[in-house]
């Protein structure tokens, strides 16, 4: 059962299908709790009465944010999760982190594949 507090179920429906979470559960088994609260946090986020929702600190148009949360896939998922895995920091607000990191992750998916990337290869020719 998550934490979150879910207003559609047709919202976690459609996200449910459209990022493949059955098929992320079964390929990160331990992630399952993670990947129901980032699911319901998508679905609140969606099903929101408020006009402006905040991100990172700022309030954003509610369409914006759904716009470009009903963007995601199953790969930007699999980039939130390994953000989470990487983040050393102590979050003081989980679901607003997960929410900005949710909403920025289409921008910011190549650039931090890239990063990994350019890491390797210079650190494999040391």
């Amino acid at each position: 059962m998550s934490i979150f507090t879910v207003h559609s179920p047709a919202h976690k429906e459609w996200f449910r299908r459209q990022l493949e979470i059955d098929i992320l559960i079964l390929d990160h088994p331990t992630e399952k709790e993670t990947l129901e609260g980032i699911l319901d946090i998508l679905a609140e986020t969606c099903s929101s009465n408020k006009k402006e929702i905040r991100i990172a600190g700022d309030d954003k148009p509610k369409e914006v944010v759904k716009s470009r949360l009903m963007k995601l896939d199953s790969m930007h998922i699999q980039y939130v999760l390994d953000c989470l895995k990487e983040n050393t920091s102590d979050v003081k607000n989980i679901k607003q982190y997960l929410l900005a990191t949710l909403f920025n992750a289409p921008v910011t998916i190549s650039p931090y594949y890239q990063n990994r990337v350019n890491y390797d290869l210079y650190h494999d020719k040391l």
